[in-house]
Formats: structure tokens, C-alpha cells, sequence
């Protein structure tokens, strides 16, 4: 068994490893004073940066936790590896073979530490898997499944994917030739553990390797190829094991990393073949996550490469996400973590739902770098697309949207952007800015109040309940409205005195003219049955309107037709005045058209906010409104 490295070893390490360029493997830095460099820190969460480096001494120092040390230390600390686990890592970079002071250097990985173990193991299995999938006629399969989504042998070689044979225990034979043990395969997550033995974890499946950023090979994800695969999942990757934590790997970002840092742009895609594809295509700041969601772990790691840092100008973040009802939710979790970046996060999402793969199969290499370039910033995506759940075309549903994008808004970090905001998705909604502005307003307040209650941020992908969640029946209408009151009177007088209204009259009303849904449906019963005809008894004219009305307004039917009318009665005829019961159907029908011309506005301000909106369509929409204009006037003139 080897012992310890020797002392003059360690500090040749030491002096031969630039601490500089281990650090930047992790963190981007840049000059702060002669001989200092400065980024952010790997070991705490900060904004401002206060992790230095200093290259002459070889030592780093972090003032905001405290951490500091040489390089040995930085890889120790980072990695989690003991003292030899990390001199032998920088040794095994430098090409430089350690002496020991029992005994030579370890012989076939015999006394390399654990981590160094794993880490050899799956260098090894990547190589096997690659081998494979160029060289073997099984691995036809998935040389195909490469070449039909536009990838050759080059692209293979640089991605390093393999194929995983069918048989189910060839890796694990020659992985123990090369004297590494059962239990460092089952450890590593290589290898799995059965009745008959140990058998390949991975069987019959296309291959990537998983790298930390470092180029170290440290998991697999792999590709179901066959449709009688025992296991049914289309990707299988690497359970967590002490080199592999799901969570804070992103594939691809040992090849992104330089990029993202000269660049400052970072691009999250969702699959293996779309950072392949965007690196191909020349976005080479590319990577995606591991069979997991993007989190906050995630967030360090690019946040600490692409200087994601408060004093400095925005760097940029741009998420691609299918355009399907999944996509919309995983760029809304996105958005719900926008607040723990200084950078500007953006959502770029392909026309017919492509993903980056598929754009570059169809349209090229340059149709990938412009759905980068065109990605439109995370807040705009998040606010359209809540808005997408309500109908803008009604007023109820621009008044529910304006409450579901106030939070939005008022949750933007920088508050002087806020009226500008306010404005442009006034615009969007089709609103005044001043309606805007007290939604945000009232916002601000309801969630200052929830944050002194201890509660967290209110979640922009929940939906707002419909109207059905929000009362469990028909809600009672407010007669302290005065439109309301005027709804209400009308329908008494439809019901007691149905002979004072034709055909025409109920035609001319539109149920949406009524404010009040149960005022609504019970003209829906009263316009379903029509007007009192001739040789139908008034009991019988009111059992068809019992039989049409729902049952959880048929009590408001019943005390409508009995409740006294606020006017005085003819004495001959025992009805209110013709002039009264116009007064209400015009009433009504201004309500229907003004709800109409505020609706046209609305639609008006949404197309000028648009700069593709149709100037054509833009003026036919103008005619329409003064069309409703004049009708309105024309319906107060008949009153007067």
C-alpha cells in the first residue's frame, strides 16, 4: 500500500500549479489592483465580489466568509477531497508522477484516492462506450439515431458519446480488468448489483458523458434506442454518488465555460442533442441540466463563471424552452428564481415549438443563433404569458389579467423601471395606465402585508381561480351599483308586466349587457321562453320561465316577480310608464354597447403597443368604434 507523498512532491505541485488558472476553472476573474485578481466566491453566495487571488504568493482569500489557503487547499475544499485525494489531482493534470514515501508510485490506480478512483473509472467506461458505438455493428443503432438528427463521427468524438452494449455485463468485465472493484463500480453508479452478480447499468442505450467542469468524466446520461427496452424512461442518467450530484452539474459547461466567460452569456437549453446543436451552431455558451430542473445550485455555478456581478453591466441569460404547456411552466419556475441573478434573464422560444435540435435540422445553423439573439427578456415572457390564461377581449378577463401581472411587476428588483413597465403592459392588457398603475399599487400592498406575516412570494404560475372556484354559486348581485339596480328593475318589469315587451325589445338586449351573472340568467330564461303571447295565462307564462331558469337563481325569479316596482302604476291599466320601462331597456343596451366600445379601445391599445399589429385592421377597428359611438348617442337621444 503506498504512503504519503513526499514533502518536496507536494510543494513541486504547489509551485508548478498556477492557482490562477484552477481558480478560473470555477470562478471568472478579473484585475483588482497589481497582482490581485477578483471574483466571486465559490464557497458563499454573494453579489459583489470579495473572493481574491493572488498569483506571486499563490493563495486566495474570500473577504465576505473568510475562506482562504493555498491551491491545495482551494481543490480540497471545493471538490471535498482529502489532502492527497487533491495533490494527486494536480499532479495527474501536470502530467508529474508523485513518489511516496513507502514504496513507489501506485501501480494501476492501486492507492489513488476514492474520489481519484471514481473519477479513473468512468475515464475508463467513457473510452469503453466510445469504442463501442464507432467501431461495433450493434451500435449501428445509435450511430443512426446521430445522423438523423444531423451529428457525424467528429461530433461524436468532440461530445465523447458512446454505446452502451446490450449484453449487460461487458463494462463491468472490463472495468474490473483494469483492476478497479465491485464495490467502486456500484459506488460510481456504473454498475449495478443483482442476483447473478453485477450487471452494466446501462444496456442498449446511446451515451453521454457527463463532465464537471473540469473535463472530468463523472456520470452518464443515456438514450433509450430500443422499443423493447426493459426500462420504459426515454433518459436514464447517473444516480447521486460522491462524485456525481445532479443538482449542481450542468452537461456541457467543461466546453461553455470559456465562452460564458469572454461572452458573458450563459444558455440554458433542455437536452443533450440542444447543446450539441447550439454549439454547432456557433452559440457555445450552451449547457443543460441533468435529469433535473433548473435550480439554485445551478445559478451559483453559471453565476460565478459569467461574473454575474452587481457593479458591473448585465450579463445575459437566455433560457430556451419548448412552446408547449410544460415549457411555459419550466420558464415560470425560471422567472420565480429571476431575483437571485444581478444578470438580465431572457426566454427564447422557437416558432412551431422547435427545440435548438430540430431548428438546426430544419432551418440551419443560423437559425439557431438568431432564436438566441432574439430572445425576449424572462419579465415580458412571464407577463404574456399569464396573460395568455385570460380572455382580453371582456372586461372581466383584462381586469383579472391586470391582477395577475401586478405582482409581477411590482416584484421587479430595479423600482425606477417600474412605470415604464406599468405603461408598456398597460399597453398589452388594453388599459388605461392609471388602472395599471393602483392594480401594481394594491399589489405592492398585499404582498408588503403578506411579507410581515412571514409568507413568501406569491408564485406567478399559479392560476387565478375562475369565477366557478372563486363562489361556489351564482353570486348575489350588489344593488349599490346603480347599473345593477337598473338590471334588476327591468326584469321585475319583465316578469310582472311581460306584455309591455315584444319580440324586438328582448332581441335588442344582449345578455352581456347584464353586470350581474344572476341577473344575466334570468333574462337567458325570460329571452329562452320569450314574450306573453296571446291566449297564455300569466301562471302559465311564469311556469315556462320556472321550468327554463337554473336552480340557483330560481329563487331571485320568484322574489323579482313579486318585489314592488319604485314607480307609481297607471290606475287604469295597472302598469308603470312606457317611458319608464324604455328608460331601463335603453338603460341596459348602453351598457352592452359601452362595454363593446371599451372593449374596441382596449383592443386599440394592445395593436398600437404592437409593432407588427396591421395598420389595416387598425382602421377597420377605428370605423367599428365610431359605429358604436354613434349608436350609443342615438340610444341617449331616445330618452331625452
Amino acid at each position: 500500500m503506498a504512503g504519503r507523498i513526499r514533502a518536496d512532491d507536494v510543494q513541486a505541485v504547489k509551485e508548478r500549479s498556477s492557482i490562477t488558472d484552477v481558480v478560473r476553472e470555477h470562478v471568472s476573474l478579473r484585475p483588482a489592483g497589481i497582482g490581485s485578481m477578483k471574483g466571486l466566491c465559490p464557497f458563499h453566495d454573494e453579489k459583489t465580489p470579495s473572493f481574491t487571488v493572488r498569483e506571486t504568493v499563490g493563495a486566495y482569500h474570500c473577504f465576505g466568509c473568510g475562506e482562504g489557503g493555498d491551491v491545495i487547499s482551494f481543490v480540497q475544499k471545493l471538490d471535498h477531497l482529502t489532502f492527497a485525494e487533491a495533490v494527486e489531482r494536480l499532479a495527474g493534470k501536470l502530467g508529474m508522477e508523485l513518489r511516496y514515501d513507502e514504496g513507489g508510485g501506485p501501480r494501476d490506480g492501486v492507492g489513488l484516492g476514492k474520489r481519484s478512483r471514481l473519477i479513473e473509472a468512468h475515464r475508463a467506461a467513457a473510452e469503453f462506450y466510445h469504442s463501442r458505438l464507432l467501431e461495433t455493428p450493434e451500435a449501428r443503432i445509435g450511430r443512426d439515431f446521430l445522423r438523423d438528427r444531423g451529428f457525424a463521427s467528429p461530433e461524436a468524438k468532440l461530445f465523447g458519446i458512446g454505446y452502451a452494449p446490450r449484453g449487460g455485463e461487458e463494462l463491468a468485465r472490463h472495468l474490473r480488468a483494469k483492476g478497479f472493484t465491485d464495490e467502486e463500480l456500484t459506488i460510481g453508479g456504473l454498475c449495478g448489483r443483482g442476483s447473478r452478480g453485477l450487471y452494466d447499468r446501462f444496456r442498449g442505450r446511446l451515451v453521454w458523458p457527463i463532465r464537471d467542469i473540469t473535463g472530468d468524466t463523472i456520470g452518464f446520461g443515456a438514450r433509450r434506442l430500443y422499443d423493447n427496452d426493459r426500462i420504459a424512461a426515454k433518459y436514464l442518467n447517473t444516480t447521486e454518488t460522491p462524485i456525481y450530484k445532479k443538482s449542481t452539474v450542468l452537461y456541457g459547461l467543461d466546453l461553455a465555460k470559456k465562452s460564458i466567460r469572454d461572452e458573458r452569456l450563459a444558455v440554458v437549453v433542455e437536452g443533450y442533442t440542444d447543446v450539441m446543436a447550439a454549439h454547432l451552431s456557433g452559440v457555445e455558451g450552451a449547457v443543460a441540466t441533468c435529469g433535473t430542473a433548473f435550480g439554485e445550485d445551478h445559478i451559483k455555478v453559471i453565476r460565478r463563471i459569467v461574473r454575474d456581478e452587481a457593479d458591473l453591466a448585465p450579463a445575459r441569460i437566455v433560457f430556451t424552452f419548448d412552446g408547449d404547456a410544460a415549457g411555459q411552466k419550466a420558464a415560470m419556475k425560471a422567472y420565480a428564481q429571476d431575483d437571485k441573478w444581478a444578470s438580465q434573464s431572457f426566454v427564447a422560444v422557437a416558432k412551431d415549438g422547435m427545440d435548438p435540435c430540430d431548428l438546426r435540422l430544419r432551418e440551419g445553423d443560423s437559425a439557431v443563433r438568431e432564436l438566441v439573439a432574439d430572445a425576449v427578456p424572462m419579465f415580458e415572457f412571464a407577463v404574456r404569458t399569464t396573460l395568455a390564461r385570460f380572455d382580453l377581449d371582456t372586461a372581466e378577463g383584462r381586469v383579472r389579467g391586470m391582477g395577475a401581472v401586478a405582482p409581477i411587476i411590482n416584484s421587479i428588483r430595479d423600482s425606477s423601471l417600474r412605470p415604464e413597465y406599468v405603461r408598456t403592459v398597460a399597453g398589452w392588457v388594453g388599459v388605461e395606465v392609471e388602472q395599471m398603475r393602483d392594480a401594481v399599487t394594491r399589489a405592492g400592498r398585499i404582498q408588503a402585508r403578506e411579507e410581515a406575516k412571514g409568507e413568501t412570494r406569491a408564485n406567478p404560475e399559479t392560476p387565478e381561480p375562475t369565477a366557478g372556484e372563486a363562489a361556489a354559486g351564482v353570486p348575489a348581485p350588489d344593488l349599490r351599483d346603480p347599473i345593477v339596480m337598473a338590471e334588476r328593475q327591468l326584469l321585475q318589469s319583465m316578469l310582472q308586466h311581460p306584455s309591455m315587451f315584444t319580440p324586438a325589445d328582448l332581441d335588442a338586449v344582449e345578455p352581456e349587457g347584464f353586470v350581474a351573472p344572476a341577473h344575466r340568467a334570468v333574462f337567458d330564461a325570460v329571452r329562452a321562453v320569450g314574450p306573453l303571447t296571446e291566449g297564455t295565462t300569466l301562471a302559465a307564462w311564469h311556469a315556462r320561465i320556472d321550468e327554463a331558469t337554473p336552480l340557483a337563481v330560481a329563487p331571485l325569479v320568484a322574489e323579482l316577480s313579486v318585489a314592488p316596482l319604485p314607480v307609481v302604476h297607471d290606475p287604469s291599466t295597472g302598469l308603470p310608464p312606457p317611458h319608464y320601462t324604455r328608460s331601463l331597456l335603453v338603460r341596459v343596451r348602453e351598457v352592452s354597447i359601452g362595454r363593446r366600445i371599451s372593449d374596441a379601445m382596449s383592443q386599440m391599445r394592445r395593436m398600437a403597443a404592437d409593432p407588427s399589429a396591421d395598420p389595416g385592421a387598425m382602421r377597420e377597428l377605428s370605423l367599428s368604434l365610431q359605429t358604436l359611438e354613434r349608436e350609443r348617442a342615438a340610444l341617449r337621444e331616445a330618452v331625452q
